[in-house]
């Protein structure tokens, strides 16, 4: 009998045992516990693009600070929102992040009218990084040297005036379907698969003008083969302070610029999320990468990951009506 009652009791300490491990295994890691491997970093955009430049600098950075492995994985198409699908599939174990921004996460939703995510539902915030305006700019060999002269061109020959974007519905595009409206004229819009194409065309002259983020721009504007028309946010670029603001162009009022932040897949562990935005806005505080990230043209800025919380619902109700206006669709 006593045998028999050990036996069992022994069989029962087992099996909670095994359990108890099982539920260790499955848990999230404890917060000293992370990361214990390489951390992907998803760019929704092609290499050269504003969007992969701020990955690859946070990335590099982190890697350097933090002692994490931190690894750049381009996913592009679809306007970026392939690389949030990807991401809202992912693990939410904090193994598989994603740089969302404006157009794959506030705009995308509204063009795209079958993807099957929601960005305020289906990701987590972690980590805001930067905000950058849109640059109107030209090949310096153009014959535009202010904006004025491209309204007045637009004007004597309404859709003669072409500009370059990295894509239909990007935000970057609707900045130039915006302006087109506050102007008052009609400009032929070329789309590109991503900046870099965009701006190779625009250095060749083979469209007048470029609308890009400025860390797409930034290097070409540098070396002086890109003339800077104008800035679309409502202040001056600390990067570029000589350049005037659409609004200070005639056009009071215009401010568009967009934003990188970023995500997780939802249910990612707090504590994970927690340590994430720790680090990346512990390296935002540094002279060394606020002086990467205004050389690309771009503002540094930190906050808590329910800050970008309220920044994605906020701008995702606001485009709505934006997108709804210009008219642009995707199939």
């Amino acid at each position: 009998m006593i045998r028999t009652l050990l036996s069992s009791f022994t069989a029962l300490a087992l099996a909670m045992g095994a359990t108890a491990q099982a539920q260790t295994s499955a848990a999230p890691a404890a917060p000293g516990a992370y990361p214990s491997k390489p951390i992907r970093l998803i760019v929704p955009f092609p290499p050269g693009g504003g969007t992969d430049i701020l990955s690859r600098l946070v990335a590099t950075k982190l890697t350097e600070s933090a002692k994490w492995t931190v690894v750049a994985d381009n996913k592009a198409g679809a306007g970026g929102t392939i690389g949030i699908g990807e991401a809202v599939k992912a693990a939410p174990t904090g193994y598989d992040l994603v740089m969302g921004q404006k157009d794959n996460l506030v705009i995308g939703p509204w063009l795209y009218k079958n993807l099957p995510w929601d960005p305020t539902k289906d990701l987590t915030p972690v980590a805001h990084v930067a905000y950058t305006p849109v640059v109107i700019a030209t090949s310096v060999n153009s014959k535009y040297k202010t904006l004025a002269d491209v309204v007045a061109a637009a004007k004597a020959s309404p859709g003669t005036v072409t500009y370059g974007s990295p894509g239909n519905g990007t935000s970057i595009h609707l900045a130039g379907d915006l302006f087109e409206k506050a102007a008052g004229v009609k400009l032929s819009h070329i789309p590109y698969k991503g900046s870099n194409p965009a701006l190779m065309d625009a250095l060749a002259g083979n469209v007048d003008l470029l609308v890009s983020s400025l860390p797409s721009a930034m290097g070409q504007i540098k070396s002086g083969k890109l003339r800077p028309l104008a800035v679309t946010s409502a202040k001056r670029s600390s990067s570029l302070p000589d350049v005037p603001t659409v609004a200070e162009s005639g056009f009071k009022g215009f401010d568009v610029s967009t934003w990188y932040g970023v995500f997780a897949p939802a249910g990612t562990p707090a504590n994970v999320v927690a340590a994430v935005n720790a680090e990346v806005n512990k390296l935002l505080a540094t002279a060394d990468m606020k002086a990467a990230i205004h050389a690309q043209g771009a503002e540094p800025e930190a906050m808590t990951p329910a800050q970008l919380g309220t920044l994605l619902k906020t701008e995702y109700v606001q485009w709505k009506g934006i997108v709804e206006a210009s008219g642009a669709k995707i199939e």
